[in-house]
């Protein structure tokens, strides 16, 4: 993510000697990642604090940062950019004597992109690569650090002018550097050899961290903290992404969106404007269908604000969105709560209609650690999203060569080639999957899915394999619907399809070759094996571009969902519902002709309010969502538990009629929490670390779900809890 950390002047924290990492049993459920050493401003008590990256400061070193953390029970990881990162030591020549500048990517104008002063988007030559390794990783090894996270392996599009790139094309294609806007060809072979840079730079860093830590007697995991494959594709980045789940160093990923990247304009029936909910949820798909096949771990990150600059109301409201949308993944329950606590908890940013610039409100503090700490318990879950769940759209990491710069007047505005495959089913309350072609070798890959729609429209087929997976998958029943009229000027791009022996005119040729068809024009249906094949020779971007002109295409998936799958009825509907374990996570679109709410029975707690009220009964309206506790799900309602807190619950103990634990969350916030209790509790006793006994506290018993609220003022010494009744 692009930020600038901010400079804390308050260190509470006194670390000096090296610590031993603890026992890698422990969970590592819940991470954020932070560039300050601990503070009890920001004590989140998640399982994990990643460290940031490897600068001293002049009041503390890094091993002193990390091990500030270790002093207040965290295991630590670490975190840095592999392609923009505070390396001066690098940059300006004090590593081996030369200054290291000229790395930066350059546009077409000859300006270095920059990340910010003296840290330029990096060209990964062979220097910085060992700089990476020797100077970066084996310190952070040394420290003891057992799980890296490498950030953001980013080239721009728009980068790729620079002396090293140009050294880099001559190595990699055996021919002169062209320049990419001179032609449709020259771009897609410079974003190709993007992609490669940084795949290889991350494979020497990765193996290099596996080699190292394994002569020390350690196990590092190596993590890649990466946008989704629709930002990158959208914002015009080309970055490794499926690729690299492939690779031996490389542990699994985070999935970083947030408001940030899901806020991002789209097209739907003609309109172009925000829409969060929908775009992090087809965001966080991306990912999942990146990585599920290959089992690597995943983790979700959701932002309670953003890198620019709004209010607290706006931050809220998108807050709620983006979580949402990753909680409606089952198959994932590791998260990233945040990034940057520092700035979240200490910096100042405006309330709604006012100029005015405040700290965060305690009201929002509170329910953004409601929803946080609730990261630490909620489960992985076979349930799936209601609707149906068996329509893909196959998408391509060459979805990033072909976006910038334009040729031959041919447009993508907003990336609505995708979006016209995947937002009138989102709309319509399909839960639709993206498919990543990287992954057809894996059987997982298309094993629930029924109708898969796919387009090279936008995105080219990697290798000759994947039409031979794609016509195996037909022919034993799968139902493919090709969308696009293969009139884009980069159809005849130098690769595989038109080299080596072969001469197709453009990809799709060969997979219809397979198939044993030959589409010419118009919508057309064939019956190949057990399967069918749909050719529409439109292009998808008019299915949002255009107001009220994706009937033909929902009409297509209808019939093969319906008539050729014989899968059931293809449902639309305004929402999308999930149960997890005792989480109602729902969301309830707009822009549908279906404008009734949803309803939820309770008694259920609601997890976006801060008073966490109990409520008979919750509607949802369209263009919101919302994240339930229903108490009738409680496994074991005879044992006394919180159930929902703004804060971490430990050393629990229940006795005779007693129920007591300790909870920790970070200072200046208000603490709010459920629990559950056999009867009404006669007494309370709030103390704090010190054994002094708290008055202040908010007290209330709800008959109809036997749980008790308690409210009182945070502390990250732990607030100590005696119940008895």
């Amino acid at each position: 993510m692009k930020k600038t950390l901010l400079l804390l002047s308050i260190i509470t924290a006194s670390a000096t000697a090296f610590a031993q990492v603890k026992p890698a049993a422990l969970p590592q459920k819940t991470a954020f990642q932070t560039g300050s050493p601990w503070i009890p401003q920001i004590d989140v008590r998640s399982d994990m604090a990643i460290v940031y990256g490897t600068n001293d400061r002049p009041e503390m070193t890094f091993e002193q940062r990390v091990q500030s953390w270790r002093d207040h029970g965290y295991q630590t990881a670490f975190m840095t950019g592999i392609a923009w990162g505070n390396y001066p030591d690098y940059f300006l020549g004090k590593w081996d004597g030369q200054n290291h500048l000229d790395v930066a990517q350059v546009q077409k104008d000859g300006k270095p992109i920059m990340h910010g002063y003296n840290i330029p988007y990096v060209v990964p030559i062979p220097s910085y690569i060992e700089y990476m390794k020797t100077a970066v990783v084996k310190r952070v090894i040394d420290v003891g650090i057992k799980e890296i996270f490498l950030e953001e392996p980013e080239f721009w599009m728009r980068g790729g002018y620079s002396v090293h790139f140009k050294e880099e094309w001559q190595k990699f294609y055996g021919f002169p550097w062209k320049a990419q806007d001179e032609s449709p060809e020259n771009t897609y072979l410079a974003n190709k050899l993007k992609y490669h840079l940084y795949y290889e730079a991350i494979k020497q860093v990765s193996d290099y961290a596996k080699a190292y830590a394994k002569s020390k007697g350690i196990d590092v995991k190596v993590y890649i903290a990466t946008h989704s494959l629709v930002n990158y594709s959208s914002w015009q980045i080309v970055s490794p992404e499926a690729s690299l789940a492939s690779l031996p160093g490389i542990d699994g990923y985070i999935a970083q969106v947030w408001t940030g990247t899901a806020r991002e304009a789209t097209y739907f029936n003609g309109d172009r404007k925000e829409r969060v909910f929908e775009n992090a949820y087809l965001e966080y798909g991306s990912m999942v269908s990146m990585t599920a096949p290959t089992k690597r771990k995943l983790f979700f990150l959701t932002d309670p604000i953003e890198d620019a600059r709004r209010d607290w109301a706006d931050y809220k409201r998108n807050y709620q969105a983006t979580f949402s949308a990753k909680l409606l993944y089952p198959v994932v329950a590791n998260y990233e709560v945040m990034p940057w606590p520092e700035r979240i908890y200490t910096g100042k940013y405006k309330m709604a209609n006012s100029d005015s610039s405040v700290n965060i409100p305690k009201y929002y503090s509170t329910q953004m650690q409601i929803m946080v700490n609730s990261l630490n318990s909620i489960p992985v879950s076979a349930n799936k999203v209601s609707g149906v769940n068996g329509v893909g759209v196959l998408m391509s990491n060459s979805l990033m060569f072909q976006r910038f710069p334009t040729h031959n007047g041919f447009e993508d505005p907003q990336f609505s080639i995708f979006y016209g495959q995947t937002l009138p089913l989102v709309k319509r309350g399909v839960p639709v999957q993206t498919v990543h072609m990287e992954n057809l070798g894996y059987a997982a890959t298309l094993k629930d899915i029924k109708v898969l729609v796919m387009s090279y429209s936008n995105m080219k087929p990697v290798t000759e394999q994947v039409h031979e997976q794609l016509a195996a998958w037909v022919k034993k029943g799968g139902e493919l619907i090709y969308v696009g009229k293969d009139d884009d000027p980069y159809q005849s791009v130098m690769e595989w399809w038109n080299t080596k022996g072969n001469s197709y005119a453009a990809p799709s040729q060969h997979l219809f070759k397979l198939l044993g068809i030959d589409p010419q024009s118009g919508t057309k249906k064939y019956k190949v094996g057990l399967g069918h094949v749909y050719v529409l020779r439109e292009n998808p971007k008019d299915f949002v571009m255009q107001a009220n002109n994706d009937g033909t295409y929902l009409n297509t998936i209808k019939e093969a969902y319906e008539t050729d799958a014989k899968a059931g009825k293809l449902i639309f509907k305004n929402n999308l519902y999930l149960e997890r374990g005792p989480y109602d996570i729902i969301a309830v679109l707009n822009e549908n002709p279906d404008t009734k709410p949803y309803t939820v029975k309770g008694p259920v707690i609601d997890l976006f309010d801060p008073q966490l009220p109990v409520l008979a009964e919750k509607t949802v309206n369209p263009g919101e969502q919302s994240y339930l506790y229903a108490v009738n799900r409680v496994v074991n309602k005879a044992k006394p538990q919180v159930l929902a807190s703004a804060s971490r619950v430990t050393d629990e103990k229940v006795g005779m009629g007693t129920y007591s634990f300790v909870a920790k969350s970070p200072i200046n916030t208000q603490n709010a929490m459920r629990i559950l209790l056999p009867a009404a509790a006669k007494k309370v006793v709030v103390t704090d670390a010190g054994g002094q006994v708290i008055t202040d506290v908010q007290s209330s018993w709800d008959m109809s779900s036997k749980t008790l609220f308690l409210g009182y003022a945070n502390s990250p010494d732990g607030i100590h809890v005696s119940i008895s009744w």
